[in-house]
């Protein structure tokens, strides 16, 4: 029994899955920009990119489920060549689906991306993107120079448009800590990030989500060099909080690789905690009666979406 499952027998707790309704899928590790936080470790070199055969695989068998929305991850979802077609065919289901852009929204200002604000407004896809800070010298620290200028940019561009502002053009920003520790109070920060951004630079959106940096990766390393690693593990075990277990994104998403593999979630994915059902698991093959019913694999790094507020893609669980 590893230690995060010791925690959860300690108080009396079971992790099991709900009933899928997102689909997660990650199209790739290539990005534009390489932040220090990253635990997928994605940035301009990558060459991971799911084939185009692999993600009409994974189309149609979304198809035929009930799932309602995808989830579409990276590096950067829209660096990926098939991004609109994907895009265009989910929207055109016979049950049509939401569709959901983990937004680097730098790539905006990027030669040859001056589609997206328009393409998504067309499609009405909901854009969830990183904005670690209101003030420059934090982002431009965890994300690279010149990140807070370039997507203050892109989001009065989306504004325009009505994203932010439209409750059918959803605009939701990720507060990440700029350092080893939990973050704040979702609601106070946002309640404070709307202030600043509409006073400073007239944007407007939806709601912020705060997610607790998970110490893997690219983010592990950053730790380390700073010998923070084993103090911040240690801040997320003593803030564990029971009641963020229903909440997991792990009981309710279906977490999919650039191959195609399932996971139980992003972070599982990066650590290559792959599912397997007497052979490793691919998202085509999946059986949703069965898959209901398989344990959901946890190790240390869970205390990461369980301390404090709780912590998953949709922000905090309390």
């Amino acid at each position: 029994m590893n230690a995060f499952d010791q925690k959860l027998f300690d108080h009396g707790l079971t992790l099991t899955r709900a009933t899928p309704t997102i689909l997660q899928l990650n199209l790739g590790k290539l990005c534009n920009i390489a932040c220090t936080h990253c635990h997928v470790n994605a940035g301009p070199h990558r060459k991971e990119l799911i084939t185009t055969e692999d993600l009409n695989r994974t189309l149609d068998w979304f198809e035929t489920t009930d799932i309602p929305t995808l989830d579409l991850t990276g590096g950067t979802p829209e660096m990926h060549p098939d991004f609109r077609a994907l895009v265009e065919r989910v929207r055109n289901f016979d049950q049509p689906r939401e569709v959901m852009t983990r937004l680097n929204a730098t790539i905006i200002e990027e030669p040859g991306y001056e589609w997206i604000p328009e393409f998504h407004t067309k499609h009405k896809i909901i854009c969830v993107a990183s904005m670690p800070c209101y003030s420059p010298d934090n982002v431009n620290e965890q994300r690279g120079d010149n990140v807070f200028d370039r997507s203050i940019t892109a989001f009065q561009k989306l504004n325009k448009l009505g994203y932010g502002i439209d409750p059918e053009l959803r605009l939701n920003l990720v507060y990440n800590p700029n350092g080893a520790f939990l973050p704040p109070d979702q609601k106070e920060l946002e309640a404070t990030y709307k202030r600043e951004m509409k006073e400073h630079f007239n944007i407007e959106f939806h709601d912020l989500y705060c997610i607790t940096n998970m110490a893997i990766a690219r983010y592990a390393s950053y730790l380390k060099r700073n010998k923070q690693l084993d103090e911040y593990n240690q801040l997320l075990v003593e803030n564990f909080n029971p009641a963020s277990i229903d909440g997991l994104m792990c009981r309710d998403t279906i977490s999919v690789d650039w191959m195609g593999r399932v996971f139980d979630c992003d972070f599982n994915q990066q650590l290559e905690m792959q599912l397997a059902n007497g052979k490793p698991l691919d998202v085509w093959d999946i059986d949703l009666l069965k898959f209901e019913k398989m344990p959901i694999k946890t190790a240390a790094h869970c205390f990461g979406c369980t301390a404090g507020a709780g912590s998953s893609c949709g922000g905090s669980l309390t």
